[in-house]
């Protein structure tokens, strides 16, 4: 199985850097720019061309190499990833990667570094990156991803070979879910729907049954919604429900990351640790990086519930237009409800709801109160 057998409805790009990777390694651009949509798979195309770059075999053999293994793993020396738990990346975090890139690769024939959400620098952060890939190092890759090129400045754009990324179909993600996580056909086919093309939505809802439940449970509410009282116990809810995802979600990377550190230096599950690695090992519990974590974790809950609502809408919108024949509805269990609201709603109302829904997205990136957020957004869809 080569590296880029995982990546869902992106032939074109795997197409093109395949190419690159194989080919002539002077045509091989330095910074790269890799733009999609939450959930295409940006970071794992970073990281399969990464594996195919680094590979001896380009990434295409039946079996992974020492390379590719390492490179999915994170523990390749000369593969080098950024992601943060924090709304920005600091600036130091990006000093520390341009002198990273200064050194030579250890092992592969590059060193290659990979920015995830490179939209959330600042902009004297980014003024820092800038100078490095105007005049990179010459055995240094940067791989950066952002949700579209206008997400970062027009001086990094201008300085990157820019690869975007589509939406894959709802057919391409169920058979992704099918194939590689064993769910089962009518269960795939539901969660690639409601996922709207987001593989990673897809897969948790077809993996986690209380997670799709609680999206149910909004996706009624909303459509149930009258009176403001009914729009402040909906949005306390969805609060409570979002913070219960996080706080399981970080606790189960926290086992992993704990297990996998274990593994490393040769301990079993019990085994006491020795002194010199008690620092490091208490680290990945440390309070602080767990509540920051979970807090960040929340609010990618919460995103996904305006997604989900935002989808309630996107529906009325569609059947108020006679549409459904053609682009069909996500939320086709309660195609009832819908109609009935697309009936009492008039089409300047449905547009309002939407935009109501895109300001409480923009107060909550912009870290506003959460609960406030969403109960501001319910009182006024339980108004239209």
């Amino acid at each position: 199985m080569s590296v880029w057998d995982t990546l869902v409805g992106q032939d074109r790009v795997v197409e093109q850097l395949r190419a690159v990777s194989c080919g002539d390694p002077r045509m091989l651009a330095q910074s790269w720019l890799i733009c999609g949509p939450p959930g295409s798979g940006r970071s794992n195309m970073a990281r399969a061309f990464a594996a195919a770059l680094e590979s001896p075999d380009h990434g295409l053999g039946d079996e992974p190499t020492k390379a590719v293994r390492e490179v999915f793993a994170g523990t390749h020396p000369d593969v080098t990833t950024l992601t943060t738990d924090k709304v920005t990346i600091g600036i130091d975090e990006v000093r520390d990667l341009v002198t990273t890139a200064e050194q030579m690769p250890r092992s592969g024939p590059w060193r290659i570094i990979i920015i995830e959400d490179v939209d959330r620098m600042l902009e004297r952060t980014t003024n820092v990156l800038l100078k490095e890939i105007e005049e990179p190092s010459p055995h240094t890759i940067w791989l950066l991803c952002a949700p579209s090129a206008q997400d970062v400045l027009p001086t990094i754009r201008s300085r990157t070979r820019i690869v975007n990324l589509g939406v894959p179909s709802d057919a391409q993600v169920a058979r992704y879910l099918e194939d590689r996580h064993d769910v089962e056909h009518s269960l795939a086919v539901r969660a690639a729907r409601l996922a709207e093309g987001h593989i990673g939505v897809a897969t948790l809802y077809a993996t986690d049954s209380q997670v799709l439940a609680d999206r149910d449970e909004l996706v009624v509410g909303v459509l149930g919604l009258r009176r403001t009282s009914q729009a402040i116990l909906l949005a306390g809810g969805l609060l409570d429900s979002a913070k219960a995802q996080a706080a399981a979600d970080v606790a189960k990377r926290g086992e992993r990351a704990r297990a996998e550190f274990l593994r490393l230096n040769g301990l079993q599950e019990g085994d006491p640790v020795p002194p010199a690695l008690r620092p490091a090992y208490n680290a990945l519990t440390k309070a602080d990086d767990v509540k920051r974590q979970t807090t960040r974790r929340t609010r990618d809950v919460l995103d996904r519930a305006l997604n989900s609502v935002a989808s309630v809408y996107r529906d009325v919108a569609v059947l108020q237009n006679d549409a459904e024949e053609s682009v069909g509805l996500v939320n086709m269990e309660n195609r009832r409800a819908i109609a009935d609201l697309s009936a009492r709603l008039r089409r300047e109302q449905t547009i309002r709801c939407l935009d109501e829904i895109n300001v409480a997205r923009r107060r909550l990136l912009g870290n506003g109160n959460a609960l406030l957020v969403f109960e501001a957004l319910f009182c006024a869809l339980a108004e239209m």
